[in-house]
């Protein structure tokens, strides 16, 4: 007997009137919201523009559902392509299914696009929002919950998730709560990535490197547990591969960028004022150069006063000099009378 778990909404939509609330949208809608807001706050902090990353999302994010829907479409295309399936529910992704590795990609190449536009060095652009799109993947886990999938193997733990549907060939019972597990592991991920970029200034891309080799550690032991079908490669599941893959893709960048450009970006947006570190260090030159002008006008000022006291001096000399030449004179005067 089951004394404790997680139970599962028994629906994953409630309307608002004739207006569908489905929370795997609502989800995914609250983790790009995150995800913007810290990216904002970060972006601001390395001397960019306000405004900038959303402006940025605008195409980043479309291309990311895209991207996240195709690779599972792709991946799982029995779903919707197989005998007695209809295609067209490959377009209804408000009832669950976008791959990351698609959404990463593909959202990559759409905030590209963004930057280049805005004349912005993408690795700058990828370090700020790296920490808000592991949070945003942590809140989206959650809309795995309200359609019930993506859970691992059966258990009796206390945390146990409690599946009660049965379509779609779920067999009612307790199993482990994979989607709870990643969005632990996601909210670790970022905070790592926080942490790691003011410990040690990443720039050049390397904080997302962290972020995709972080994840990918916990993705491939997460994945491993589920139980939901997926294509299987040398007796491991494609998304596991995938991970291992990526993982080792991410390392060797963070090696060999940091060979070859250390340090971090002094210029992230053109034109933009400086405000964060940006801003601290053009307060602490604004003060040096205050401080030399102060100095420099100090050291007019005493030479000034110095050829001041001297030309006031040589003109008393020679006052006195006259002085003594006119009685002179006089002296001399009175002596031939």
């Amino acid at each position: 007997m089951e004394l404790a778990f997680i139970p599962s909404p028994s629906r994953g939509v409630l309307y608002l009137g004739p207006i569908p609330l489905r929370g795997y949208a609502f989800c995914i809608i609250i983790g790009v919201f995150i995800a913007v807001w810290l990216g904002n706050k970060r972006w601001i902090a390395r001397g960019g523009r306000a405004g900038t990353v959303a402006d940025i999302a605008v195409w980043a994010v479309p291309f990311g559902l895209v991207g996240g829907r195709l690779y599972h479409v792709i991946t799982d295309y029995e779903l919707y392509f197989s005998e007695g399936r209809d295609w067209v529910d490959a377009f209804k992704i408000w009832e669950g299914g976008l791959g990351i590795w698609g959404a990463i990609a593909l959202g990559a190449l759409g905030a590209w696009i963004g930057c280049r536009r805005r004349g912005i060095p993408m690795p700058a652009y990828a370090d700020a929002v790296a920490p808000g799109i592991a949070f945003a993947q942590a809140i989206g886990r959650w809309g795995n919950w309200f359609n019930q999938e993506l859970y691992g193997k059966p258990t009796d733990l206390p945390w146990a998730l409690e599946i009660t549907s049965s379509s779609d060939g779920r067999v009612p019972g307790t199993y482990h709560p994979t989607f709870l597990y990643e969005s632990l592991w996601c909210i670790g991920v970022a905070l790592l990535v926080i942490w790691a970029d003011r410990r040690f200034r990443l720039g050049h891309g390397r904080a997302f490197a962290l972020y995709v080799a972080a994840y990918c550690t916990g993705r491939a032991w997460i994945e491993y547990m589920r139980v939901d079908d997926a294509h299987h490669v040398l007796g491991l599941r494609l998304n596991v591969w995938t991970a291992i893959l990526v993982f080792l893709l991410a390392v060797t960048y963070l090696v060999v960028s940091s060979k070859k450009r250390p340090g971090r970006e002094e210029v992230v947006e053109p034109g933009a004022e400086a405000s964060g570190d940006g801003a601290a260090d053009a307060q602490k030159s604004e003060r040096a150069t205050e401080d030399d002008e102060v100095a420099d006008d100090k050291a007019t000022d005493t030479a000034t006063g110095k050829s001041a006291d001297k030309d006031e001096a040589e003109t008393e000399a020679a006052g006195k000099k006259t002085g003594a030449d006119a009685a002179k004179d006089e002296a001399g005067s009175g002596k031939k009378t």
